[in-house]
């Protein structure tokens, strides 16, 4: 396994070549910390599809599919030789990981991933702004155990101390990691990406 941590400006260095052609990536992070945005553009530069597992997952009013079903979405979306997915559901990362050839991780402090989360969601709840086969977020769930806030707030550490342990097991080991911690960083990866 290949990492570069931008800590260290590390992904200044990935390799490209036939063997190694990013053209497979996986986007995670926690909720907020901009996955989608970051996934788009990287599709952008590659010219490769962009999967977005939250519109696999959510049906019409909030409701979650059937694990069985979404795994079959999820197969049938990445059959082509290039993507970019992002989403972090742990029901689908067998089949994510093991077809990318790197995953990008936005870990980036806790200030910043809540500043941008309420940014968001005050953007989407004011605009009426339509997400995944019509949903919508609204005031009031905002103030419910389901906040996108508590989320946040309980899936923060627990993604920082999980992800170096899963992308450690040897069935990950084909992957090349890139750590980016902060949206300075991000910028600056994607550029490199730009110069390919």
């Amino acid at each position: 396994m290949l990492t570069f941590d931008s800590g260290s400006s590390g992904f200044k260095q990935i390799p490209r070549s036939p063997r190694l052609s990013y053209q497979r990536i996986s986007v995670v992070g926690t909720i907020g910390s901009g996955k989608t945005t970051f996934a788009r553009k990287t599709s952008h530069l590659l010219n490769a599809p962009h999967v977005e597992l939250d519109s696999l997952h959510w049906e019409p009013h909030w409701v979650e599919v059937p694990n069985d079903l979404f795994r079959e979405r999820v197969k049938q979306s990445l059959q082509s030789d290039s993507w970019v997915v992002d989403g972090n559901y742990h029901q689908v990362r067998d089949i994510v990981w093991s077809r990318a050839d790197m995953v990008v991780w936005l870990d980036y402090p806790f200030r910043t991933i809540m500043g941008r989360l309420v940014r968001r969601t005050m953007r989407r709840v004011f605009t009426h702004e339509k997400l995944w086969n019509g949903n919508q977020e609204h005031i009031r769930g905002l103030f419910t155990r389901d906040s996108v806030f508590l989320w946040a707030i309980r899936t923060y550490r627990r993604r920082r101390r999980q992800y170096p342990v899963l992308l450690s097991r040897p069935e990950n080991s084909h992957l090349t990691v890139v750590r980016l911690r902060s949206p300075r960083d991000a910028t600056r990866f994607l550029s490199t990406l730009e110069q390919k």
